[in-house]
């Protein structure tokens, strides 16, 4: 079987299936002899942040010597992306092979009455069976749409859970309130997992810990207090780590968003947990970590300054207010935290110029929201909309209408991504900035365009 003909199958199964019970995973799982069987597992959900806190934990892993699967969603350009091994994209052969392995479980339940699995359901299983192939020490998991009933859920006992911020999303699946929100995404809780929080408003972090307290587990909360901001330019964050026996250490990210430094930090607690669970609980010698040679961390299990600063320098996350060329940036903001977090970094880029703004979104999303305040808080001298190259794109016009009802800046409308992208271009002097942003389909697209 090709590469396409496995990768059409897949991405066609939500023409003919519907969202499962976890039962159904679980017995996929089980008819695959769990592949997830003796693997270290971090389980991740969120609204906003979820994937950078994934990225960033297997990055550290990483450099602490250990071999770490990456499962995430969605993927910008290629499905592949969703699997990568040490921060390397799975192969369309090794799809390919894994697909197979997965098609045939899949008949072997249908047979038993289990229904066929939606598309995420079936790329989770393909993931884990990728990683069992690739013999992982291992994997890093973020949800997909929530948490209770995820299909990453149908895992029962990760060493570690973790929630990162939650805002206003997908509520018509998951309730009309971040606290209700903050409900299901806490359903990832084990008891056998300590969970960590990362900064949050006090009535979710009470949601998160009411269920922790259910279930007997620990927890740690990520907070404000943990981090203090240095130097900010529009490349990096300096800041100061104020956690644990790192006491005062100076760190730089290649971002420029300050949500990064928050999933940055709640990594850190998670993989420092994970390497002290590795050595049983032993506390930190006398002489402090921070004066380890890379090499005996590495054997001891243990995580210096340096190693952290290695992880965040040696690879970026795609798509989270990234910079592709000189004033030009794509953030796949696309909920109501999220564009809020992206106002509030992009004033800071402009300062005080004007920006030209590129904008697709998804009909599901409270996009009319989302404009309202982009309008409201950018000083956008001109808007581009488009077309998305998917089935839920919103129309250029309903958006175009939509932005006129909150700005009298121009506003011009392409059919796709490629026309709006070159609109945009065209649009943009020396003296603005350019800002992709409202979906991560048009960062993908706007990715794909920059590679060819």
């Amino acid at each position: 079987m090709l590469f396409e003909e496995a990768e059409k199958y897949v991405l066609e199964i939500p023409k003919f299936t519907k969202k499962n019970g976890l039962e159904n995973t679980k017995a996929l799982l089980c008819e695959l002899q769990y592949p997830q069987k003796n693997k270290k597992i971090v389980h991740v959900a969120g609204s906003n942040g979820k994937g950078s806190v994934c990225f960033f934990t297997a990055s550290m892993l990483m450099e602490a010597g250990k071999t770490v699967g990456l499962f995430t969603s969605p993927h910008l350009v290629r499905i592949t992306e969703r699997f990568q091994v040490n921060h390397e994209e799975m192969s369309p052969s090794e799809f390919v092979e894994c697909f197979l392995i997965v098609k045939k479980a899949v008949e072997n339940i249908m047979k038993k009455g289990y229904a066929h699995p939606t598309f995420f359901e079936m790329i989770f299983a393909i993931g884990m069976v990728y990683f069992q192939r690739q013999d992982v020490d291992y994997i890093v998991l973020e949800t997909g749409l929530g948490g209770r009933l995820d299909a990453t859920n149908a895992i029962e006992t990760p060493l570690v859970t973790a929630i990162t911020s939650i805002s206003l999303d997908h509520t018509e699946y998951l309730g009309d309130t971040i606290e209700k929100i903050a409900k299901e995404k806490a359903g990832i809780a084990k008891k056998s997992a300590k969970m960590f929080v990362g900064v949050n408003p006090p009535s979710v972090v009470r949601v998160i810990e009411d269920k922790t307290r259910q279930l007997g587990c620990e927890i740690l909360k990520v907070s404000e207090k943990d981090y203090e901001i240095s130097e900010k330019n529009n490349k990096h964050i300096d800041f100061f780590l104020n956690i644990k026996y790192y006491g005062y250490v100076k760190v730089s990210m290649p971002y420029r968003a300050l949500y990064q430094v928050e999933n940055g930090v709640l990594a850190i607690r998670i993989v420092e947990y994970l390497l002290e669970k590795e050595n049983g609980n032993q506390k930190d010698s006398e002489q402090g970590i921070e004066i380890l040679s890379e090499k005996i961390a590495k054997k001891e299990n243990r995580l210096t300054p340096e190693m952290i600063q290695e992880a965040f320098q040696k690879r970026q996350w795609a798509g989270r207010m990234e910079q592709v060329l000189p004033d030009i940036y794509l953030d796949g903001a696309h909920n109501e935290g999220g564009v809020r977090a992206f106002i509030q970094t992009a004033k800071e880029l402009t300062q005080n110029r004007q920006c030209v703004l590129l904008f697709g979104a998804v009909r599901e999303k409270d996009y009319q929201d989302m404009i309202a305040s982009i309008a409201r808080g950018l000083p956008c001298s001109e808007v581009v909309v488009t077309n998305l190259d998917t089935p839920r794109s919103l129309d250029v016009e309903e958006l175009a209408k939509t932005f006129s009802e909150s700005t009298e800046c121009e506003i011009i409308k392409c059919a796709n991504a490629s026309e709006g992208w070159k609109r945009a271009l065209e649009l943009k002097t020396e003296e603005k900035v350019l800002f992709c942003v409202g979906s991560l389909y048009l960062v993908g697209e706007i990715k794909a365009i920059l590679g060819e």
